[in-house]
């Protein structure tokens, strides 16, 4: 590694953090930092950013298909409408991050996501007001190292928890800005476009 890239088993240089593992390195490839515009993708990915705080994205992507047959694939109408005995289900539930809070907001932010789609026509419609100016170059592995939040980031938080979001914090929005591509942080080197 140098620089912060590493060479996969192709030979390609790719983002340091993806580096020992074959579905990170997928990940990494095929999806992170791709523009999303479906918007139950992009309501899983800002709920399973919010059941990543405090753990690994690794763990959550390796639950990532248990989590979508709990949540109806994330299917947002669905969800807002989970009870009580869902909730006592999905706690249960082994092949997911079982914390009662996080399960709830994911309810909550269900509700949230229909009123969203009401406001603006799409989520997505929503989330890319947030995006930023693009920058002029990839940042270099020193810079993407420094970055967890982002005034962009910071006021997607802010206004998600003014509509009664939940777990939405800035680091976890920002998470969510580099993985459905809102911000471009492979870095310099890296051969994803």
């Amino acid at each position: 590694m140098n620089d912060g890239l590493f060479f996969g088993p192709d030979g390609n240089p790719r983002c340091w953090w993806c580096e020992g593992h074959d579905d990170y390195i997928r990940y990494h490839d095929e999806e992170w930092g791709r523009g999303v515009i479906d918007d139950q993708r992009l309501f899983e990915k800002i709920c399973l950013e919010g059941f990543q705080a405090g753990l690994s994205w690794l763990t959550i992507l390796r639950k990532r298909e248990n989590f979508r047959q709990a949540f109806e694939d994330f299917d947002f109408e669905k969800v807002s409408r989970f009870g009580e005995s869902d909730v006592s289900r999905l706690l249960q539930d082994a092949g997911i991050v079982r914390h009662r809070g996080k399960i709830l907001s994911t309810i909550n932010n269900a509700a949230r996501a229909i009123e969203m789609k009401t406001e603006y026509g799409s989520l997505h419609a929503y989330f890319v007001q947030f995006k930023p100016t693009p920058r002029k170059n990839r940042l270099t592995h020193a810079e993407a190292t420094q970055f967890t939040t982002t005034a962009e980031s910071t006021a997607l938080s802010k206004d998600l928890k003014r509509r009664g979001w939940s777990f939405v914090g800035p680091t976890t929005c920002y998470a969510f800005m580099q993985a459905m591509g809102l911000v471009d942080d492979h870095i310099e080197g890296c051969f994803v476009e």
